[in-house]
């Protein structure tokens, strides 16, 4: 009886901050971002289905534009990691 009660405060804690989050303006603004840059993401990838490096090129600059007509925050290129950090 003690363990159901507390694996349901467990669960019912563990999932409060998530909807929280997802009800606050912030968290409202920060799924409407991901959706649109998704959005973005996939129309590039519709327009250029293909992995050469010129329809990756093409791809890169097709989402920099869909992201800076949008006004959303830029990706950094997949092509191109960062170097690791020391």
């Amino acid at each position: 009886m003690i363990r159901r009660a507390a694996l349901a405060a467990f669960l019912v804690a563990s999932t409060i901050p998530g909807a929280a989050m997802a009800v606050s303006p912030y968290g409202q603004q920060m799924m409407h971002t991901w959706g649109s840059t998704d959005r973005c993401a996939a129309a590039a990838q519709k327009a250029f289905p293909d992995y050469t490096p010129e329809s990756n090129a093409k791809r890169d600059a097709n989402m920099k534009q869909c992201l800076s007509g949008a006004n959303l925050p830029p990706r950094s290129d997949l092509d191109h990691p960062a170097p690791p950090k020391p």
